[in-house]
């Protein structure tokens, strides 16, 4: 296992200092779902859900949350979004909602952490517009999917 970069000698948390890293295009794709009732399903399917676009506006708030990742998780440098993109798919085998984040810059230090946190915030606003009918939904299989840049370079996840 790697060192852990977000602690200091005397394994204080600190913010890694990034400074002498040449930018390069960064990008992150993060994938998570949520389980609901076959009910709810159907509401978000057939767009019949009491607050309006379900999808609609997870996907705003997913990207919104990305922008705002620096502020969520304390050590996470501020990055300059140059793309967000956020995919739903109905999974009527679950019954359920899969949800995909990509993010990319030109920078750093990678954005990894803007895609997982667009996933969560994405469906926890499913959750949210959806609890009325269905407070038993899960979130789960969340997870980063594919990263490229960096002196890691390009990382996928295995099945």
């Amino acid at each position: 296992m790697s060192e852990l970069t977000h602690f200091d000698a005397q394994g204080q948390a600190h913010m890694v200092d990034v400074s002498g890293k040449v930018p390069t295009l960064r990008k992150a794709v993060a994938e998570g779902q949520i389980r609901m009732t076959q009910e709810t399903f159907t509401l978000i399917a057939e767009g019949r859900a009491g607050k309006g676009d379900v999808l609609g506006v997870a996907r705003i708030a997913a990207i919104q949350a990305t922008k705002r990742t620096s502020e969520l998780i304390p050590l996470c440098h501020p990055l300059p979004l140059t793309k967000v993109a956020v995919e739903f798919e109905l999974l009527p085998e679950l019954p359920g909602v899969r949800c995909e984040v990509t993010a990319q810059t030109v920078g750093i230090t990678g954005v990894e952490m803007e895609a997982l946190t667009g996933v969560q915030i994405g469906l926890l606003t499913i959750y949210d517009m959806c609890k009325a009918a269905d407070k038993g939904m899960c979130i789960d299989r969340v997870r980063l999917l594919e990263k490229l840049g960096g002196k890691s370079g390009h990382w996928q996840a295995g099945s």
